[in-house]
């Protein structure tokens, strides 16, 4: 008598499996890839910040914070650099009228600091330069200093005149103010 046996998938098929299971994962990365460098105008975080200006404009501080939340968890989630410095923006905006600008500059802060390292990663010299505006914005001219260095390195890895152009352009621009 043969002993029972389970019937086992060809070789063939599961590496063929493998390799279909491989491949859409590329194409899925390619294209998450062209849609962040194609600048996608789809933010997820902007209806919640327009959420936050609705109620920043109503002095409804509460539901500006709960529309600020939802957009910063939204804006997390993209990885992208530029939802970062829109929604340490908007923590400003909501110290403002909150009348505890303070705070809410200390958690800008920590969100743009975040949008910096998101921009260096991605190597986006526009986006360390517009945190860098940021901080200034803060007064905080230690960090201004170490984002110029930051897009000075960039421009010169860029190997491009007019990025480099831009990076003085942008210190000269700071240092008159």
């Amino acid at each position: 008598m043969r002993p029972l046996t389970t019937r086992r998938p060809p070789i063939l098929v599961v590496t063929g499996a493998m390799i279909l299971f491989i491949l859409l994962a590329v194409l899925e990365a390619m294209a998450s890839h062209a849609n962040l460098l194609r600048g996608d105008p789809a933010a997820p975080w902007t209806d919640h910040l327009q959420q936050v200006d609705d109620a920043l404009a109503k002095r409804d501080v509460g539901a500006a914070e709960r529309a600020w939340h939802d957009a910063f968890g939204a804006a997390l989630r993209s990885r992208r650099w530029e939802g970062l410095v829109e929604i340490g923006d908007a923590a400003r905006r909501i110290g403002e009228i909150a009348g505890s600008r303070k705070a809410y500059d200390a958690t800008a802060r920590r969100i743009y600091l975040t949008a910096l390292f998101r921009a260096r990663q991605e190597r986006s010299l526009d986006g360390v330069l517009r945190v860098a505006e940021a901080f200034a914005a803060l007064g905080d001219q230690q960090v201004v200093t170490q984002c110029i260095l930051i897009a000075e390195r960039l421009a010169a890895d860029q190997r491009d005149t007019q990025a480099r152009d831009r990076v003085l352009a942008f210190s000269q621009r700071l240092a008159n103010h």
